[in-house]
């Protein structure tokens, strides 16, 4: 072993603080990463053009175009409404994590898995309490089938990205389109069937998180009508999934015909009913978002592409005009911009149409208005309080066609080879801008840029441990613990030390450090070391034991009641079954 000077020792040492941090959690994962990397550039232990380099990378760009294409696919509605088509009525909870779990894997493939759960974790939520299914028994399978989905291609997860990168910034070629579907594959198989049937038994059943408001939550009147084309026309209340609503009960049906109360569950639905409705406002807003065809009654609103209509509360004054007058006579388009779509009253369920509601002091009402009725209204006499109704924007649903006919262009010039995946990306994000599927703002807003900070400064981490040997002499510590196991005895050594890591900081950081030592180890036994990169890369990805160590883990976390051993107990047998699905498929596909 030669010598090593203080950049050795000094590099080891920031790097060891920052593995603690990120374990401990006091500062976020990009802060305590881009952290790192000022340190190092700071002492001169890497040069700017080395330590930045993954600001200027392919894999810095393609993450981003495609956290942009992913917000068009849910602007618009088109995963949320082939989710509701794939999941349907239910089937039984085995049956529907068998869907679930296959309707995310296969998205998850082509779609970074990061806002793949965003996109169907409130889609996911809602249908779980239409079919009185707890979240705590949905979501880890969901967070598990885009982990396992997004291995299957490159573009599925970052941490492919980023190990595809460090391979090329040494020369070798990096991972093409489909190159990891041969673990990818094998791996996303066994854990849907895994899941759906051993996960009713091994996840919890935690009631309370259906309602976790409880009997508190306001609960409103709210008229809509179906409007064709829908999917609801033709079908019985039962079949239509508005029978078992949670937290949503079906006062009355209105038609020219005469109304309906109760609603019979046998009821066939017809366009132009009008459907009453009492419950609490997250499933009014989820009810305005899931049901293509189900809009708020007497809603006039512009056709404009420039409006943008989300739903408000307002609390009505006691001085306001409004009191004594009904909403019809109120004329809330003309004195707001707005449409009265709920009313909530003190608790009280009311008995009269919407229209003819004769409005007190205290009554909340649930407006449909443009983005900008919260900051116009905020200080109006007319209102005690105006606050706007997180992601109740609803879908642009004529531009989903093209949202989606966008991300297959970008997958079908991916896996031909004709063009880069970066430039595949960047001309999908450009694509779904131009045909209006998301606005400028919104793209912006879609660009995690925690994600994008930890991939490029993982780059510049990774080189510095490259430069200053320390990689190299971790390397040779885990070549001599595991020499007397042979090349493959290596290769599983590199495999678990990623696979440990990554459960105790973010995935794209345990590549990163790991990558630059399986390259040493390789190159200290002169074996081929693309079969250390797939190591490196599947076993940073497949985070299932911790909530700490994929993005998505965490993102499910809260909305699904879980505690922490909740992921161990199903999570740890399923990730050694997937390590030794891995490391035999990588042992046949790509022979050291």
């Amino acid at each position: 072993m030669q010598p090593v000077g203080w950049e050795f020792w000094f590099t080891l040492a920031v790097v060891f603080a920052m593995i603690v941090g990120l374990i401990q959690e006091r500062l976020t994962p990009d802060t305590l990463v881009l952290g790192a990397l000022v340190i190092l550039l700071l002492a001169g232990v890497v040069d700017p053009s080395s330590g930045l380099a993954g600001f200027a990378s392919q894999s810095f760009f393609t993450v981003g175009a495609l956290f942009v294409i992913a917000a068009a696919l849910q602007h618009t509605g088109a995963l949320q409404r082939l989710a509701s088509s794939v999941l349907g009525a239910s089937s039984g909870l085995r049956t529907n994590l068998f869907r679930l779990t296959g309707l995310t894997a296969l998205g998850s493939a082509f779609l970074n898995n990061t806002p793949i759960v965003a996109m169907l974790l409130p889609g996911v939520v809602s249908w779980g309490r239409r079919v009185g299914t707890s979240p705590s028994k949905l979501l880890i399978p969901l967070s598990y089938a885009a982990i396992v989905g997004g291995v299957c291609t490159l573009i599925g997860t970052s941490t492919n990205l980023v190990v595809s990168g460090l391979l090329e910034a040494q020369g070798s070629p990096g991972f093409s389109m489909f190159e990891l579907a041969w673990v990818g594959i094998p791996c996303a198989l066994i854990s849907i069937v895994f899941l759906s049937l051993l996960g009713p038994r091994m996840l919890p059943d935690r009631i309370d998180v259906l309602n976790p408001a409880g009997d508190s939550s306001r609960e409103y009147l709210v008229e809509m009508r179906i409007q064709g084309p829908s999917e609801l026309i033709g079908k019985t209340v039962e079949n239509a999934g508005l029978r078992h609503l949670l937290g949503l009960f079906l006062v009355r049906i209105e038609r020219d015909t005469g109304t309906l109360s109760p609603v019979g569950p046998g009821e066939i639905l017809c366009d132009g009913d009008r459907l009453t409705f009492a419950g609490v406002v997250d499933t009014i807003v989820e009810l305005n978002r899931a049901f293509r065809g189900l809009v708020p009654a007497g809603n006039d609103r512009p056709e404009g592409r420039e409006h943008r209509w989300r739903l408000h509360e307002a609390v009505i004054s006691s001085g306001s005009p409004l009191v004594g007058q009904n909403i019809r006579d109120a004329n809330f388009r003309g004195r707001y911009n707005a449409a009265v779509i709920a009313v909530h009253r003190h608790g009280d369920r009311i008995a009269s149409k919407i229209g003819d509601i004769i409005l007190r002091p205290g009554d909340v009402l649930l407006l449909e208005a443009t983005q900008g009725f919260e900051r116009t209204f905020r200080n109006s006499s007319d209102f005690y309080l105006v606050s706007e109704i997180d992601r109740s924007e609803a879908p642009r649903r004529q531009h989903s066609a093209r949202a989606s006919l966008v991300l297959l262009g970008v997958v079908a010039l991916a896996a031909s080879g004709l063009v880069p995946i970066v430039i595949a990306a960047l001309a999908g994000a450009m694509g779904v801008l131009a045909l209006r599927c998301l606005s400028p703002g919104d793209a912006r807003g879609a660009i995690d840029a925690s994600v994008l900070i930890v991939i490029a400064a993982s780059l510049g981490i990774a080189r510095a441990l490259e430069q200053t040997g320390v990689a190299g002499v971790i390397g040779s510590l885990l070549v001599s613990l595991s020499e007397g196991l042979g090349p493959y005895g290596v290769l599983v050594a590199v495999y678990l030390v990623t696979m440990l890591l990554t459960e105790l900081i973010t995935n794209n950081a345990a590549a990163a450090l790991v990558f630059p030592i399986a390259m040493a180890s390789a190159g200290q036994l002169d074996l081929d070391p693309r079969p250390f990169a797939v190591a490196v890369a599947v076993a940073a990805s497949l985070s299932l034991a911790t909530p700490l160590g994929y993005q998505t883990n965490l993102m499910v976390y809260g909305p699904g009641g879980y505690r922490f051993t909740d992921f161990m107990r199903i999570g740890v047998p399923l990730q050694l079954v997937l390590a030794a699905v891995a490391l035999s498929s990588i042992y046949v596909f790509w022979p050291l």
